[in-house]
């Protein structure tokens, strides 16, 4: 049971991630997506997760610095957005991140989405593992992959990524990618685990949560832990930041964490990646 903020999952090359962090999708640059990672690191959040297409970059970078929070103790996760993949156009698309970020080194570095249009991702990651290598990354990584990219991916190549992020939430839940994951050693994380809020007045969710006097919110991303998936909801309101992370104290029966499962539906409310080419 993941009993603390502070808590981690070991990354198969033995890195140790948070289970619980924020995400800044959407959220603006400048004094928005500060005070966000303000409030976070100040309610001891120590995982923040953000990506080149945010365009707030700069903005986690500084707030993580005005923290005074030693690195080492927060876990940075940045993405590779889709118009860079390719060697040296990676290469490149890292180093202004790192630039932006104003940090000496990644936590994890995540390739955004396969772009099977593309074909580009093989390329991709064989500069991922020159970046990880060089001891730029400790941990290296995928984002919205199924297990066919995953599949074509590991064949070509010497690491096999240490993350996956996926859209996950109860309407979604993904259990064969989740079963693949699991046997090639790659740590599931969901990405819009309240599907952008849709979830939250769903009657079966609300009735689990009056049951443990708990919000439909932390019922969700109690259920992502306990379902060994690493989640970072994201929110710009200092009282949701500190509510989210309220999930440490209860924990989902077995029935109720079945219950749950049973709403999948397989529907997203996202792109779907085996069509999704935005470059």
């Amino acid at each position: 049971m993941v009993t603390s903020l502070q808590a981690t999952t070991t990354l198969h090359n033995g890195v140790k991630m948070p289970w619980f962090g924020l995400g800044v999708f959407k959220v603006e640059e400048g004094q928005e997506v500060q005070n966000s990672v303000k409030w976070a690191l100040e309610h001891d959040y120590r995982s923040i997760d953000t990506a080149a297409i945010y365009q707030n970059e700069e903005g986690v970078g500084q707030a993580i610095k005005d923290s005074g929070i030693p690195r080492e103790e927060i876990f940075v996760t940045s993405k590779l957005w889709n118009g860079n993949q390719g060697y040296e156009e990676t290469l490149q698309a890292f180093d202004i991140t790192l630039n932006k970020l104003g940090l000496e080194y990644l936590d994890l570095y995540l390739i955004h989405w396969p772009v099977p249009e593309l074909n580009k991702y093989k390329e991709t990651w064989k500069a991922m593992e020159k970046l990880y290598n060089d001891g730029k990354i400790r941990a290296i990584g995928v984002s919205n992959f199924k297990e066919h990219h995953l599949d074509d991916l590991i064949q070509n190549s010497e690491i096999v990524p240490m993350v996956n992020q996926v859209e996950y939430h109860p309407h979604l839940t993904q259990n064969s990618l989740h079963d693949y994951c699991k046997k090639h050693d790659i740590q599931l994380e969901a990405w819009s685990p309240l599907k952008q809020g849709e979830l939250l007045d769903n009657p079966t969710l609300t009735e689990i949560a009056n049951k443990y006097d708990k919000s439909t919110a932390q019922v969700i991303l109690r259920w992502d832990l306990q379902n060994e998936v690493v989640t970072i909801p994201k929110s710009v309101k200092q009282h949701r930041i500190q509510d989210n992370a309220a999930i440490f104290d209860f924990e989902l029966s077995e029935e109720d964490m079945q219950r749950i499962n049973q709403l999948n539906k397989d529907e997203r409310v996202g792109p779907d990646p085996d069509t999704f080419n935005k470059q």
